[in-house]
């Protein structure tokens, strides 16, 4: 997705974070400092996968007086609510400690309902190339493998996009790459994807 969206001309900067490793509040902090920075550089775009999309909203719910939100959110996969396989998998100490607090906060109904829904035109876009049947923890409901479809949907999303992708190739998906772009002119950007 980058690749595309870099030879469409636009910017782009990437955040990196370890779930094993850091709280979800030290993350967020430091994400929070980064918008901070990319805002100061003009209008912007953020894209966020899976605890990536949990990530900025909490970021982007706390921004500091004076900087400038996003043109646009797109949320890839990402939980909007208490994720099925992660309350699922909460007791596996495996889990725990890949995961860690960030692990945690995905299972967490009242964690995961604390962080507060954008107040900016956002796009989710959910994978439905998940197996689907009785014995498994999604049932019959689409899914991409980690996440359903109720997981990743709101009545606050600008737009809900459907796609038929697993939850791990959202990133490098080129529809959801086409998606990006195909909005980018819509937002006024002339530059500057996160």
């Amino acid at each position: 997705m980058l690749h595309r969206i870099r030879r469409a001309g636009i910017d782009t900067e990437t955040f990196g974070y370890s779930s094993a490793l850091e709280k979800f509040e030290s993350i967020v902090a430091r994400l929070r400092q980064r918008i901070a920075v990319l805002s100061g550089k003009g209008s912007y775009v953020v894209v966020g996968h899976s605890l990536g999309g949990v990530l900025l909203r909490a970021a982007l719910s706390s921004l500091p007086a004076g900087v400038s939100p996003p043109q646009h959110a797109y949320l890839l996969g990402s939980p909007l609510k208490e994720s099925r396989l992660a309350k699922l998998l909460n007791r596996n100490i495996f889990f725990r400690a890949f995961a860690g607090d960030c692990g945690q906060l995905l299972g967490s109904p009242a964690r995961m309902a604390a962080i507060a829904p954008l107040s900016i035109p956002t796009t989710g876009i959910a994978g439905v190339r998940g197996i689907q049947g009785r014995h498994g923890p999604f049932g019959m409901e689409a899914n991409d493998g980690i996440v359903s479809v109720s997981e990743v949907i709101a009545p606050w999303l600008t737009n809900q996009v459907q796609i038929p992708v697993v939850h791990t190739l959202l990133p490098s998906s080129g529809l959801v790459a086409g998606i990006v772009l195909q909005s980018l002119p819509g937002c006024g950007l002339t530059g500057r994807s996160s």
